[in-house]
C-alpha cells in the first residue's frame, strides 16, 4: 500500500489549473466514493477515482499525473452519473490525461499507444478504422499477436474491413483536431 503524505509537495497552482481546464469545482467533492463504486475499471487502477479527486484537491500533481489510472479510464461516464454533486469526473480524468501528455508523463505505454493510435485513426479517417488502428498499435508496441484470437469473430461482423468507412463531413473532424492543437499550443 502506498502512503501519500498530503503535507509534502503540494502544488496549489495544479488545483486551479485542473479547475480552469476542466471547468469542474473539485472542492465540491466530499469523497463519498460513488465514482469509485461505479467504475468498471477500479480493479485495474493503481489509485481509485475518488482518491485521484482527493489528490487533486491536495495539490499532489506528480502523484496524479504519473498514475496508471488516468490512462486506463474509459470515459464511460459512470462516475459522472453517480456524482451527487454533479461533478463531471470523467471530464476531469480526461483533463488529467491531457495534462500528463503535455508534461511528458507516459506511465502506461501500451494504453497511451492505444489512445494515440485511436486518435490518429479518427483524425485520418473521421472515425475509428479498426484494421488501421490494430496495425498502428502493433507497430508502436511490438504486440503483433495481441487480440489475434478475436479476428475470427470480428471479420464476419465487418469490424476488420481492409478499407476505412467514409464519414459525411471529414472537415468537421479535421476542425476538432485543429482546434485542439491551437488550444494546446501544438
Amino acid at each position: 500500500m502506498n502512503v501519500i503524505r498530503l503535507s509534502e509537495s503540494q502544488d496549489e497552482g495544479f488545483k486551479s489549473h485542473v479547475r480552469k481546464e476542466s471547468g469542474q469545482d473539485l472542492a465540491r467533492c466530499y469523497q463519498c466514493g460513488n465514482c469509485t463504486a461505479g467504475c468498471p475499471f477500479t480493479f485495474a487502477y493503481d489509485i481509485p477515482v475518488s482518491q485521484i479527486m482527493r489528490l487533486v484537491q491536495a495539490g499532489q500533481k506528480e502523484q496524479v499525473l504519473t498514475c496508471r489510472s488516468i490512462w486506463l479510464c474509459a470515459s464511460c461516464q459512470s462516475c459522472t452519473t453517480r456524482c451527487p454533486n454533479k461533478i463531471d469526473v470523467a471530464h476531469v480524468m480526461d483533463t488529467l490525461r491531457h495534462m500528463a501528455r503535455r508534461e511528458g508523463h507516459d506511465t502506461e505505454f501500451a494504453v497511451k499507444a492505444f489512445v494515440d493510435s485511436f486518435l490518429e485513426s479518427v483524425e485520418k479517417n473521421g472515425r475509428a478504422f479498426e484494421m488501421g488502428l490494430m496495425v498502428r498499435y502493433a507497430l508502436k508496441t511490438g504486440r503483433f499477436w495481441t487480440g489475434a484470437d478475436l479476428a475470427p469473430k470480428l471479420v464476419p461482423r465487418g469490424k476488420l474491413s481492409p478499407v476505412p468507412h467514409k464519414v459525411k463531413n471529414p472537415g468537421a473532424i479535421a476542425a476538432i483536431f485543429e482546434r485542439y492543437r491551437q488550444e494546446c499550443g501544438k
